[in-house]
């Protein structure tokens, strides 16, 4: 049987996290796959053969043969469902639904945190000011849920791995490698997630100059 190419189009500069996440997972399962860059800047999501593909004119994107899909967690989730061999998502279906919170969480809130620690701070190296008082709050409440679902010597959320570590230590980074107050578990957390081959691959990519 022909293996069904699988393509993933994220933005040209490789600094979404959401195509970060779908990438790792794409790696974790050890699926192969082609990698383009997607130009935001010039509007090339909105172009008619991209936005009929991607249905959102967003980035990330699969196309999985002729079936594409956008917006990361409906992806990883496909991806979940489709090559079931190696899984992204906790077995158990609470911790797989609390996954899944997680991730939720991390692209619907926390709003501040991504305006004023953009992932320019990641992945180039950029310094934020400091944070207002809005994003001061943010923080809170991100520390407060990690220091929750996190034991003291925690490697990962829920024993194992999963795709919801990825996103949260990529949020923790905004403000690590910014220099900001985090806790040292947090820290400490987000360091070894971060050391992950999966992580490690996307963080070498070539990227373009801003």
């Amino acid at each position: 049987m022909l293996k069904v190419p699988l393509r993933l189009y994220a933005d040209a500069q490789f600094a979404s996290p959401y195509a970060m996440s779908v990438f790792v997972a794409l790696r974790e399962k050890q699926l192969a796959f082609e990698l383009f860059g997607v130009d935001l800047g010039s509007g090339a999501n909105r172009e008619e053969s991209y936005a009929a593909e991607s249905l959102t004119q967003r980035v990330p994107t699969l196309a999985h043969g002729d079936f594409a899909l956008s917006e990361s967690s409906a992806i990883t989730e496909y991806l979940d469902d489709t090559f079931p061999e190696t899984l992204v998502y906790p077995r158990d279906r609470h911790l797989r639904a609390r996954a899944r919170q997680v991730q939720a969480w991390l692209r619907s809130d926390l709003l501040p945190i991504r305006q004023e620690r953009s992932t320019e701070v990641v992945f180039y190296k950029n310094e934020a000011p400091a944070l207002t008082a809005a994003a001061e709050q943010a923080v809170e409440k991100l520390y407060f849920a990690a220091d929750r679902l996190l034991s003291q010597d925690a490697s990962n959320l829920f024993g194992d791995w999963c795709i919801a570590d990825t996103d949260l230590a990529l949020m923790l980074n905004r403000l690590v490698m910014n220099g900001d107050d985090v806790p040292a578990k947090l820290a400490s957390y987000a360091a070894r997630q971060w050391e992950r081959a999966s992580v490690q691959q996307w963080v070498k990519l070539d990227r373009p100059p801003l």
